[in-house]
């Protein structure tokens, strides 16, 4: 909104009718450089020497990568496999393609110890993982290994920045970077050519590429928050995700009935100081015995509406709350947490 303007997009009717650019590519090369100019300026993510591809948001390059890293015509599928709590769309979009040559074998630490070093492995790891926002790391290592890394939140407004990113695959989505989910871009930075290659055609074969209106609106996007060197947003967005975790850590310690995940300030080298935590949800646990259902508890206590616990592999006594939405639904969400905790009863005398 502040910056209405320079991010604005007018496209005539008859502009951008092809299939494909001029160079016979279904991938903006003008975006392309802007994405490994923002990589370049955060500090998030190695990009030289690797290949980019895009997809419709990061959901179909998740799948893209799973059939690019699976063995072809193999008599043993790869078993994709994910850390509790993780993503659901990992299962829920492997299991629904039904490929013969990969399937979803659930939580990563079944793996750990499995010495059947001769079937595949592909990992996904997300960092700053969803719905817990923990910095997560590869569980599982080996040659019959292969991993996906989801760092849809590794942006300085989520989450401090060690070091950059250097997987073998990363996934990366504008709808963390600045917030149009509905634009669906996102990228894959991908380091070995025979993957990026499979990637390629997975998604010419699948959608003949990234809609050009979506890439023109995402150059455009790029442009306005490459404009200060990303500043603004960067800090704006971190300012307002560190108040938002704060006032809501605030509420919560004040409860015995609810607690959060713990997660700590780290050196950030976009910020170059110690940055404050303000991670995208709070993984909110209802701690009494019979609070087995927190979504549930929530709902009808408070009138309050999470995404419970199970949703993410995980028991349901945890629900995510997510902290990314209107600052008029934040200030909801806190003010009827405020009322739930106060009203909680304090410890009875005898």
């Amino acid at each position: 909104m502040q910056h209405a303007a320079s991010s604005a997009l007018v496209v005539a009717g008859w502009h951008r009718m092809s299939y494909k650019y001029s160079d016979n590519s279904f991938i903006s090369e003008e975006l392309e450089k802007h994405i490994r100019k923002v990589h370049s300026i955060v500090g998030n993510a190695c990009t030289d020497k690797r290949y980019i591809v895009f997809g419709a948001g990061s959901t179909q390059l998740l799948n893209a990568a799973v059939h690019a890293l699976s063995p072809d015509n193999s008599s043993s599928p790869a078993r994709v496999v994910a850390s509790i709590p993780f993503y659901p769309v990992y299962e829920l979009q492997t299991d629904i393609f039904r490929s013969v040559n990969f399937n979803f074998q659930g939580d990563t630490s079944l793996w750990k110890n499995n010495s059947d070093a001769g079937t595949e492995i592909i990992e996904f790891v997300t960092s700053p993982n969803n719905p817990d926002g923990q910095l997560n790391k590869a569980v599982l290592h080996g040659s019959n290994v292969k991993t996906i890394h989801d760092h849809a939140y590794y942006w300085p407004h989520f989450t401090a920045i060690p070091a950059p990113a250097d997987g073998d695959v990363m996934i990366f989505t504008l709808s963390k970077l600045t917030g149009h989910a509905g634009s669906r871009f996102g990228w894959a930075i991908v380091k070995d050519e025979a993957i990026y290659q499979r990637m390629s055609t997975y998604l010419a074969l699948n959608t003949m590429g990234v809609s050009r209106d979506s890439q023109l609106r995402s150059l455009k996007l790029l442009k306005a928050v490459l404009a200060g060197g990303g500043r603004d947003i960067f800090e704006f967005g971190h300012e307002t995700m560190k108040k938002r975790w704060e006032k809501l850590n605030k509420v919560i310690s004040m409860s015995k009935r609810f607690s959060l995940q713990k997660l700590a300030p780290k050196y950030c080298t976009y910020f170059q100081k110690i940055s404050g935590v303000s991670p995208a949800y709070g993984w909110l646990k209802c701690e009494k015995e019979e609070d087995k259902h927190c979504s549930a508890v929530l709902q009808a206590a408070a009138n309050i509406i999470g995404r419970e616990g199970s949703l993410f592999y995980a028991e349901d006594r945890y629900v995510r709350l997510s902290l990314i939405k209107s600052q008029d639904d934040f200030d909801l969400l806190l003010n009827k947490l405020n009322e739930l905790v106060s009203g909680e009863e304090g410890p009875k005398n005898m």
